[in-house]
């Protein structure tokens, strides 16, 4: 028995590591990075070169929105001879740091090589992996630390590495929990698999024995949630932790080609040991926690902060606009709605739905040039969750809810006697085409924009594996909103695409959970109906407009043939059919850009001036128009 108590002892112990000792195993795990990293750069003269990874000439337009000096100076640090000098020398410094030096000599060794790899970053942007990364994060602390004589400094780096390390261990751990392939343990399988990190033998291994597979999957997931157990118990658990932390990046290093992973965060392990021994532990005497504290009330007041910023746009995205108005459907749920322009009153008024998690907002182009420049009246609404519309449904959704929800909006907003054209980006035009039928006269016509077809899951394999994808990263936005971390999130690019007074409340409900929540409770609804489609689609006895974005066809052909699908069942005696692809747009751009938006508004105001204008229909009982629109600049 004294055997089995001794190795408990020996594995469930603190690994105590002195000030001294932990900082100067960090800095050499991090210099062994570092030389790794500019071995290999110095080697791969053909991925620097014109048309590789990281061609200059290519990578640096992704400095474009720099400052100027600063562009200035990458260029001037990535001509081939300077990138060369500052590579040899770095390799020069890093096998420095392994041998034995001065305090003041290892700390300037550490800053310059922090300060280097941060300077290289852009001009190798590809490949680093993150490595490179954290090699930056330990050496700018251990230099800190170093040319310091203060042992406060030092413990407060010291502190800063560990927690770090904690930080990218459990954000990395829940991210994948989110994820359903990690949950079902197909993940690793799934990586393994790949061309850019896969493995064959190890992917031949989790195939021929699933049950290992599975539980090397969750004890992965299990580590990394867990880490901060290390400081539980008083730091017994400690060696198996970073243990497992580092056979985990070894067996990466192998099978994945990771090899700098495993020095590099590995090289915060050392800080995790120093504080994580109890206080008093003699090799950790006098150890300088008052980091730890600052820390601590420093996430408290980004906590509040987070929660502050939650609120004012939660407060944002359900107080609407000032001439917003409600209408409750017949499943309980309260809709919130804009009339923009009521229009003259023998003109349709056109009503327009969103596609899948957007907002009303992102029409603004659109809409704002319909109701200054026209007499037809405009509506825009947000479905149940969105914005200021609330879910009320007692029953489990389905797409037909929101189908009756808009048929319910026509009857309460719209005037009685007035037709409606129903325009749909998206989610949105599949919605608006099932309406439609329902509406029967009042329908006036539809206008398909780069819409959605209920059989595209099933005709279209590009579209079937988007699918399988969508729902992941809908869970990750949801729940990353959820825990107050919209405070964080940048704005994204579509963002400044569209109008001034648009951009803050867009922003608000992009950066809310409720859209998110409705989003993914709708693509449940959608995937499974759209998955359970056949057979051809209703006729509808109305005008149709149906408008492609180039891109989207150019990338899916079978997209383009859906979309005249749905045309042609528009197709009757009387009824206008038109349909034009936008040269140059994709997706979103169709209403976000001003160029293309602007133009996609005036198309709409020419279908809708033939269609109201009393023009004859052509011979074979029907006017069908086919056009392409040009990307032309404004």
């Amino acid at each position: 028995m004294r055997f089995p108590r001794q190795l408990a002892s020996a594995v469930f112990a603190p690994a105590p590591l002195s000030r001294s000792r932990a900082l100067a195993v960090s800095e050499r795990l991090a210099a062994a990075t570092t030389l790794t990293s500019s071995l290999e750069y110095l080697t791969q003269h053909r991925e620097r070169g014109p048309g590789g990874f990281n061609d200059w000439e290519v990578v640096k337009d992704g400095q474009a929105g720099s400052a100027p000096l600063t562009r200035r100076l990458l260029d001037l640090v990535s001509g081939e001879r300077t990138t060369t000098a500052l590579h040899v020398a770095r390799a020069a410094v890093s096998a420095g740091m392994m041998l034995p030096g001065g305090a003041r000599r290892r700390g300037l060794g550490n800053l310059f090589l922090g300060a280097s790899t941060a300077l290289l970053y852009p001009r190798h942007r590809y490949g680093t992996d993150g490595s490179d990364q954290v090699s930056t994060l330990v050496q700018a602390a251990t230099g800190v630390a170093r040319l310091s004589g203060s042992t406060a400094v030092q413990d407060a780096a010291l502190w800063y590495m560990a927690l770090q390390s904690n930080l990218s261990y459990v954000v990395s751990g829940w991210v994948k929990l989110l994820g359903e392939s990690w949950r079902d343990a197909s993940a690793l399988p799934g990586v393994m698999r790949t061309r850019t990190y896969g493995c064959e033998p190890a992917f031949r291994l989790a195939q021929k024995h699933p049950v290992p597979a599975r539980y090397l999957t969750h004890g992965v997931l299990a580590l990394e949630c867990l880490f901060p157990v290390a400081y539980l118990f008083g730091g017994r658990l400690t060696r198996p932790v970073l243990a497992g932390a580092g056979a985990f990046h070894l067996t990466n290093g192998f099978a994945m080609g990771l090899g700098r992973f495993v020095t590099s965060f590995t090289a915060m392990h050392p800080a995790v040991a120093y504080t994580a021994t109890p206080k008093t532990h003699p090799a950790v005497a006098g150890r300088d926690d008052r980091m730890l504290k600052v820390v601590g009330g420093a996430l408290a007041l980004a906590a509040a902060g987070a929660g502050a910023t939650a609120v004012q746009r939660r407060l944002r995205v359900r107080e609407g606009w000032p001439t917003s108005a409600h209408v409750t459907t017949r499943a309980g749920n309260r809709l919130q709605y804009e009339i923009m322009s009521h229009g003259a009153a023998d003109k349709p008024f056109v009503l327009f739905c969103a596609g899948l998690g957007t907002t009303s907002e992102q029409w603004g182009w659109i809409t704002e040039s319909l109701a200054r420049e026209t007499d037809y009246g405009v509506l825009t609404y947000a479905r149940a969750g969105y914005a200021g519309s609330d879910y009320r449904s007692a029953d489990p959704y389905r797409l037909t809810e929101s189908v009756d929800d808009l048929v319910d909006l026509v009857r309460g907003a719209v005037p009685e006697g007035r037709t409606v054209l129903l325009v749909g980006h998206s989610l949105g035009g599949e919605l608006c085409r099932r309406a439609a039928v329902r509406l029967g006269d009042r329908t006036h016509g539809v206008v398909y924009l780069d819409s959605a077809h209920p059989m595209e899951l099933n005709r279209s394999a590009q579209q079937s594996k988007s699918a399988r994808l969508l729902p992941e990263s809908l869970h990750l936005m949801d729940w990353s909103l959820r825990i107050g971390l919209g405070a964080l999130i940048s704005r994204p690019d579509w963002l400044r695409e569209l109008p001034q007074n648009y951009q803050s409340r867009a922003f608000a409900q992009y950066a809310d959970a409720r859209a998110w929540k409705a989003a993914r409770r709708e693509w449940a609804a959608v995937e499974e109906d759209f998955r359970a489609q056949d057979g051809d689609l209703d006729a509808i006895d109305a005008h149709a407009l149906v408008i492609s974005a180039q891109r989207t066809t150019d990338r899916d052909p079978e997209q383009l043939l859906m979309h005249n699908e749905l045309g042609r069942a528009h197709e009757g005696p009387g009824n206008r059919v038109e349909s034009l692809v936008v040269e140059d747009a994709d997706h979103g751009a169709l209403l976000m850009s001003s160029r293309h938006g602007l133009r996609v508004a005036a198309r709409i105001v020419d279908f809708l001036d033939a269609t109201t204008g009393g023009r004859k229909p052509s011979a074979s009982g029907r006017d069908r128009v086919q056009k392409t629109v040009k990307g032309r600049k404004p």
